[in-house]
């Protein structure tokens, strides 16, 4: 995923003088191309969050478009004051990118992981929220957040995701993608969770379990329509993310479901807790229980499937 936002970036760049890309001081070797090329439209603001975001109002204001870029845990947690008051609230037209959404810094433990940052950041004014689930996504988004002229939040993974489109998909922003259709139960992600629930659809067709798969790449503005046409066609929902479920997507379609008022079989799975453990992202999931085995034996025992 970073090296696709950073290829798109880069093509923006080239072509708008206005595009700046401003760092906080991680990220350096991977700009090594932009910082050569494009010398005069990056800046490294310095382990100083709140600061770089500050300086990406400041220069919103003068008409630029800065894409300020850092790990997604530092953006919503230690910047959040400046991200409120002088981005959301200004209504200025930066764009925040959080690095390593989740628990994707499987390595380095629970301060670099972003599991609160999307109910941190969901509630603000005008603020547009993507979590694209793969490389052709995070494209797909970039390029929307540039032509967006306001506060744009991306949430990226970094464990080199794979793609799971096999050609070019249509993209609206707000607007959710079924990627499989199935009639016992609708599991919906965000995000690189997309892959893992895929894989745990494959895993529960063997056994006579078919799942609609639904991707949300973008949290706000949220597709309601999309959800309520799977609480009509299935009136099972499962959630699944590499989030707190308080405030996350799971939150989020609570809240869709409580204003649709219609029955519907609900359960959410994501993290509950602080996430425990090191190692690869995989051993992680499995650790913290958002694996594709703990997706599966979820919805066998939500199916009563023994």
């Amino acid at each position: 995923m970073r090296n696709a936002y950073l290829e798109t970036l880069y093509d923006l760049a080239q072509k708008d003088k206005r595009v700046y890309a401003i760092i906080s001081d991680n990220g350096a070797i991977v700009y090594d191309k932009y910082r050569h090329d494009l010398p005069k439209q990056y800046i490294n603001a310095g382990i100083s969050e709140a600061n770089m975001v500050g300086m990406a109002a400041g220069m919103a204001r003068r008409g630029k478009i800065p894409f300020a870029y850092t790990i997604g845990s530092f953006l919503a947690y230690r910047a959040y004051e400046f991200i409120m008051n002088d981005v959301c609230l200004q209504n200025q037209n930066v764009k925040l990118v959080g690095i390593g959404a989740g628990c994707s810094y499987s390595l380095l433990g629970p301060s670099h992981y972003s599991i609160f940052d999307i109910a941190a950041l969901r509630p603000l004014p005008n603020l547009t929220i993507f979590s694209p689930a793969s490389p052709m996504e995070v494209r797909k988004v970039v390029r929307a957040a540039y032509e967006i002229d306001g506060p744009v939040y991306i949430r990226l993974g970094t464990n080199r995701e794979s793609e799971i489109y096999e050609k070019a998909i249509p993209f609206e922003i707000g607007k959710g993608i079924v990627l499989r259709d199935g009639r016992d139960i609708a599991l919906v992600s965000t995000g690189s969770m997309a892959r893992d629930v895929l894989d745990a659809a494959d895993e529960l067709a063997k056994v006579g379990i078919h799942a609609r798969v639904i991707n949300m790449h973008t949290l706000k503005p949220f597709d309601h329509e999309l959800l309520e046409q799977a609480i009509d066609d299935i009136g099972r929902v499962l959630t699944v993310e590499d989030h707190n479920v308080t405030g996350g997507l799971g939150s989020t379609v609570s809240e869709v479901i409580a204003e649709y008022r219609k029955p519907v079989i609900f359960h959410r799975l994501g993290l509950t807790d602080f996430s425990k453990g090191y190692g690869s992202y995989a051993e992680v999931k499995r650790q913290n229980g958002i694996s594709v085995e703990a997706i599966v034996n979820l919805v066998k025992a939500l199916l009563v499937v023994q």
